[in-house]
């Protein structure tokens, strides 16, 4: 493989998967990921062999992944994404080290568009997680809901006949098949939960807000569903490379 230059790496270690990106000071160069379960120090050697770059910005929830990632990035500056680093937003938490990394990071990524109201990032990971950042703008705390995926595991694993589904929009809402129906229930199920978290925690706000969907299923369950301003798939990483910027002189 041809090697690609870049100013920086970029690592996401979330539950699920870990997912990388080259970038410079301009945006992202190329994206890759692993499944989380594979990381290791030989894994993310040959995963990263032909990217070339100075300094890394880790983002994990993993706490077993930091020993074999900080291994594999030896000869590298590494700022390990944390509330007592430069974010360019306040952190407005009673207990700031309780934060997930990649939340932070979602808030980094968007300090910069509260314009006079706040924004809400709900990802849609491991967990579909609400991060609200207000005018100031700083992180002022969230929402924890469970994911997808550990819906459609649960659902195999605790009940005697339902199957592990793939997550996918239903023809329609009334399934007529068990999987259909399964499927109509994490699709229409999740576009509901996240309108009432939005409207309870916009009336909380006494404000509307933007809302940037980002995360896996961001695409499927986000896709122009009413209060949602964009969709945006690379959001967590972008956040990294603005929390670079800030960290690397």
């Amino acid at each position: 493989m041809a090697e690609q230059r870049g100013d920086f790496l970029l690592i996401n270690d979330n539950n699920t998967r870990t997912k990388f990106a080259l970038a410079d000071r301009t945006g992202l160069v190329d994206h890759r990921s692993l499944r989380s379960e594979e990381i290791g120090e030989s894994s993310l050697r040959k995963t990263l062999e032909d990217w070339t770059y100075e300094g890394v910005v880790l983002a994990s929830v993993v706490p077993r992944h930091l020993e074999p990632i900080r291994e594999s990035q030896e000869g590298h500056g590494i700022v390990e994404v944390g509330p007592s680093i430069r974010l360019g937003v306040e952190v407005d938490f009673p207990d700031p080290s309780s934060i997930g990394a990649d939340r932070l990071a979602n808030a980094a990524a968007v300090a910069d568009r509260v314009d006079g109201k706040p924004v809400i990032v709900v990802d849609f990971g491991t967990a579909v997680t609400f991060d609200i950042i207000d005018p100031r703008p700083a992180y002022i705390g969230g929402v924890i809901a469970p994911g997808l995926d550990a819906m459609r595991h649960y659902l195999h694993e605790r009940t005697a006949l339902l199957p592990e589904i793939d997550i996918a929009r239903p023809r329609n809402a009334v399934g007529r098949t068990t999987i259909e129906a399964m499927q109509s229930g994490a699709f229409h199920g999740y576009r509901g939960l996240v309108r009432e978290i939005l409207r309870q925690v916009e009336e909380e706000l006494e404000s509307s807000a933007k809302v940037i969907a980002t995360g896996g299923y961001a695409a499927l369950i986000a896709h122009e569903l009413e209060g949602v301003t964009s969709v945006e798939p690379l959001l967590t990483l972008e956040g990294l490379r603005k929390i670079a910027l800030l960290n690397f002189s």
